[in-house]
């Protein structure tokens, strides 16, 4: 079964570059990744750029709008995801916990509907 693990957290609490912090905090990500890849867990994963980048697209009344910005003004950013194959929701909640971003943001684990076509 696949997992999205939705990596949130608030840009003030996050290890900045430059820091003394950075480097083990992208070693823990590098670290986790190897984990689920030598698990045969991992399905894929990336990261985001920043909300600055975001636009937003909507239909209404068969108008399309485009706006700068992300969906919701919110002090947690989406800033990536892993998709991951799990046996269930409490193995992958288990492996949530070892994304590093869970020590000071939160991970948001839902199960993927997938479509047979």
């Amino acid at each position: 079964m696949q997992f999205m693990c939705l990596i949130y957290s608030d840009p003030a609490e996050a290890p900045k570059p430059g820091t003394e912090e950075f480097g083990p905090f992208m070693q823990g990500y590098q670290t986790f990744t190897e984990i689920v890849k030598k698990d045969g867990k991992m399905a894929h994963a990336d990261a985001l750029q920043g909300i600055e980048t975001a636009t937003c697209v909507s239909v209404r009344g068969g108008k399309t709008e485009v706006i700068d910005g992300p969906f919701a003004e919110t002090k947690e950013h989406l800033g990536g995801y892993y998709l991951l194959e799990c046996a269930d929701l409490d193995e992958a909640t288990q492996y949530a916990a070892q994304i590093p971003t869970a020590k000071h943001g939160r991970i948001e684990v839902r199960p993927v509907v997938v479509w047979e076509s």
